[in-house]
């Protein structure tokens, strides 16, 4: 369909396909690594896929990182990128990172609702400031979260000091003309009412758009089209593509970390 290849990632990444095996494994031995640290499958539903794993920090906690998955909202799951707490955690902020239902079993607009859940449940385990983050598709669902008519409860709303989507799909209309669509079931309405570029972004709420500058670009242009439209910051980190462009929340001195933490 029209847009097919311009959101193919893997293709155009040398290596693209071993990158998840690579995720999978960083992830399990992390958690493996943080033992009774690593808090797995807390309940934040009734649903299967409405958990969250937390990983607390040695000392004292600074705040809450929330990490949002992507895969296109149709793959993977939080325990594919567990290793991404590392930066955080290192800066002694415990790291929440939520499951939720992938299509075809669910509409994007579900998947909102779900982790607006799934923050405001992790938001009572850590107390302190909230950070939120997301790739991908995860850049898609945190920056949603962004959007004014987000469902967020105040107590939450309150703690959140900035939102950093990185290579976040935002304009989802592009992709009704992709064959991800039969899975995704995206309508005109739903593509419209799911876009954060299209939505306007909550008042006072801080938010940095991150996005590599390897990347394809149709993804360069969904990250300035989020800034342009919220008239946020826009990272453009040289030298990133799509699958590597998140390995800065393992470091925590980083860039990425920096922008997310302060």
């Amino acid at each position: 369909m029209r847009y097919d290849d311009a959101y193919r990632n893997a293709k155009y990444i040398q290596g693209g396909d071993a990158f998840p095996l690579r995720w999978a494994a960083a992830s399990e031995a992390f958690r493996a690594a943080l033992g009774v640290r690593a808090r797995l499958g807390l309940r934040y539903g009734p649903a299967p896929a409405e958990w969250f794993d937390l990983f607390l920090p040695g000392a004292a906690s600074q705040g809450l990182m929330v990490f949002v998955h992507g895969g296109y909202w149709m793959a993977f799951g939080p325990r594919d990128f567990s290793h991404l707490a590392a930066g955080a955690l290192d800066r002694s902020w415990a790291v929440a990172m939520p499951a939720y239902t992938l299509a075809p079993a669910a509409r994007i607009g579900g998947m909102t609702r779900q982790i607006a859940a799934a923050v405001a449940a992790a938001a009572e385990e850590v107390a302190g400031p909230m950070v939120l983050t997301g790739h991908s598709a995860g850049g898609h669902l945190s920056a949603r979260l962004a959007c004014a008519d987000a469902a967020m409860p105040g107590t939450v709303l309150c703690r959140l000091a900035r939102i950093v989507p990185i290579s976040p799909l935002a304009d989802l209309r592009p992709l009704r003309e992709t064959e991800m669509n039969a899975t995704l079931a995206l309508d005109t309405a739903e593509a419209r009412a799911e876009s954060p570029a299209l939505l306007p972004r909550r008042p006072g709420l801080p938010v940095h758009v991150w996005v590599g500058g390897d990347e394809r670009p149709a993804f360069l242009d969904q990250a300035r089209r989020l800034g342009n439209a919220w008239a946020c910051p826009v990272t453009v980190e040289p030298g990133r593509h799509h699958f590597d462009v998140i390995e800065g929340l393992e470091a925590p001195e980083s860039p990425l970390v920096e922008a997310l933490l302060g």
